[in-house]
């Protein structure tokens, strides 16, 4: 079998650097080839700078290196695209569009480009949103990863792209910071409940939202990547479920450990944001298709959280 060299775009980000560490286990680290607009202080090689816009050097990193896969992380996320509407849709959809054309012409073998639950909107049913619903997203991030996951659909039918998607619920982890996305109020917590013992909460205490913790992400990242292409039956973006909570919920988790921890509430543009979004996921075809399956609960997940976090506070 040919090795694999693999380009994450968007690798110093959230789901970056948990991704490209765990693709330098299975495939190599010469093999797995970061990227991002600007190098982090302790930068991993090999490190490529790259703007997902510049179609020139996006071209003549995968002629350097030979990529053969296309990890496509980079975007704006929900909040900050709300700020910045037409960047935004700049950023999600050319940068979309300049890899789907590589793997058009032949120049990559497989794609993968992360969708989001925002592509749902305030008129899909919210518990246990199905797979195939109503989709009227009215933020742009959840306008541009609808079109992406049309475009990934037609580029695979029309022009055979191996092009592979999720639908990412908000992600929550310890080694990196926050990228701006609604669902942070739940990484956030963690690091407050640690450090003053309070949070202030931008959602409201009922606000339930589809969650996941990062370790199941990325493996369910790898392993829908390394599935045999045959059962990759759905070429738009597969559902993905973990664990829904509410901010209340993940308050009462913490106080298990930090029995004096409180929280407030002061909801602001955010809530809107997460009104538009399904409360719980029905991810039966990933489960089906590619044997998805999570691992981790709430509570689980919190242990880990703040026991790591806890670490990493000490040794600063």
């Amino acid at each position: 079998m040919s090795t694999e060299r693999i380009l994450i775009i968007g690798s110093n980000g959230q789901i970056g650097l948990e991704l490209a560490e765990n693709l330098r286990i299975s495939y190599g680290s010469e093999n797995v080839i970061c990227s991002d607009v600007r190098r982090m202080e302790h930068q991993i090689e090999p490190f490529e700078t790259l703007d997902i816009l510049d179609q020139t050097n996006l071209l003549a990193i995968v002629k350097k290196y030979q990529i053969t896969q296309v990890y496509l992380l980079a975007a704006l996320l929900s909040a900050t695209a709300e700020k910045n509407p037409k960047f935004a849709w700049d950023l999600n959809m050319n940068g979309l569009f300049h890899v789907l054309d590589l793997a058009k012409e032949g120049l990559i073998k497989k794609i993968y480009w992360p969708s989001s639950i925002a592509v749902f909107g305030p008129t899909t049913p919210r518990v246990l949103t199905p797979q195939y619903t109503v989709m009227e997203p009215n933020t742009i991030y959840g306008i541009s990863k609808q079109a992406g996951e049309r475009y990934c659909e037609y580029y695979n039918q029309k022009y055979g792209v191996d092009v592979r998607s999720i639908r990412y619920p908000g992600l929550i982890g310890w080694k990196s910071a926050p990228g701006g996305g609604t669902t942070d109020y739940a990484v956030h917590i963690y690091h407050e409940a640690l450090k003053s013992k309070t949070y202030d909460c931008f959602l409201n205490a009922e606000t339930a939202l589809p969650m996941m913790y990062m370790p199941d992400a990325i493996r369910a990242t790898i392993e829908l990547m390394e599935a045999p292409s045959d059962k990759v039956k759905i070429r738009s973006s597969y559902n993905l479920g973990g664990i829904s909570f509410n901010p209340e919920d993940i308050a009462a988790s913490i106080r298990k450990h930090i029995p004096e921890f409180t929280i407030t509430y002061n909801p602001d543009f955010r809530q809107a944001i997460a009104d538009s979004w399904p409360q719980s996921i029905n991810d039966d075809e990933a489960r089906k298709d590619w044997g998805w399956k999570p691992e981790f609960d709430l509570d689980g997940m919190t242990k880990v959280m703040l026991d790591n976090l806890s670490k990493q506070l000490k040794s600063q």
